[in-house]
């Protein structure tokens, strides 16, 4: 199979102008932050400000999918490759790169990192797979000057998704629990620890053990090979479920959550998930 080209037709080639409504959304973009008229929230940003609105779009896009709500997806999709043009459109004004060379970067690490597709390469099975993967993608840190193990792994991540990050990467060098049974003694050790400064009253302390007993957690959900948001979001959605159902037992009687009370709120809130195993 032949590899695909690592150097597409540039982005602003006027004969693919009228097939291709990128070149619209990249025109806009140019409009937009045009000192010469252009809109002047869109000029004042940076990387630095576009950056929030970035991983906002990328959890709007998760949301849509966790709800199956294709259309929604179209149109979040489009957010998100609005933000990726964005930071093309301001890194090309500064001589850096423009999309086309985004382009370009990813299809060649696209070919590079699948030899089993765009090459004579052959992998025995799924698992031989994965860890030729992660080779690959330590070759490349490799080239990039990395030094320690942890260094590439973003600090700007979700600190939970990133935990998992790092606790993954120390586990390829060996820094890992055997199995899932100390992981869980290591998480009833800082529950413990957390109920110490909890009860000395000492909240920097009990912030320091929260933040150690998540860790844990961490790494109990990768040993399990379970991602904690996406685990996180479904707990979130049943308790929002559930509370509704609550509210709406309530709303019979006329009445509201803060004319209840807990026993007759947490009765509900069983009767709800007796309701939901049917």
């Amino acid at each position: 199979m032949p590899l695909p080209s690592s150097t597409p037709a540039p982005l602003n080639d006027p004969r693919e102008k009228d097939q291709h409504p990128l070149f619209t959304l990249i025109d806009i973009m140019a409009r937009l932050r045009d000192p010469d008229g252009g809109c002047p929230w869109d000029l004042e940003q940076t990387f630095a400000t576009v950056a929030p609105y970035t991983v906002e779009e990328a959890y709007e896009v998760a949301d849509a999918i966790e709800r199956h709500d294709l259309s929604d997806l179209k149109e979040e999709l489009g957010d998100l490759l609005l933000q990726v043009v964005f930071h093309a459109r301001m890194a090309e004004e500064q001589g850096a790169f423009d999309l086309a060379g985004v382009a370009r970067a990813i299809n060649d690490k696209m070919v590079r990192r699948h030899p089993h597709v765009f090459g004579d390469h052959a992998y025995e099975n799924q698992d031989a797979q994965s860890a030729g993967w992660e080779a690959l993608k330590a070759q490349e840190r490799k080239a990039k000057a990395k030094g320690g193990v942890l260094d590439d792994v973003p600090a700007g991540l979700p600190a939970m998704t990133r935990a998992v990050k790092l606790t993954k990467r120390a586990a390829r060098v060996g820094f890992d629990w055997p199995s899932t049974d100390e992981v869980l003694d290591k998480l009833a050790e800082e529950v413990a620890e957390l109920k110490v400064e909890i009860a000395a009253g000492d909240k920097a302390k009990a912030r320091e053990e929260l933040g150690d007993l998540l860790f844990v957690v961490a790494n109990l959900a990768r040993k399990l090979d379970v991602e904690p948001e996406d685990a996180l979001r479904a707990t979130n959605a049943k308790f929002v479920r559930r509370f509704g159902f609550i509210e709406a037992e309530l709303a019979k009687d006329g009445r509201t959550p803060d004319q209840s009370d807990l026993a007759e709120m947490d009765g509900l809130w069983n009767a709800a998930k007796a309701a939901e195993r049917k």
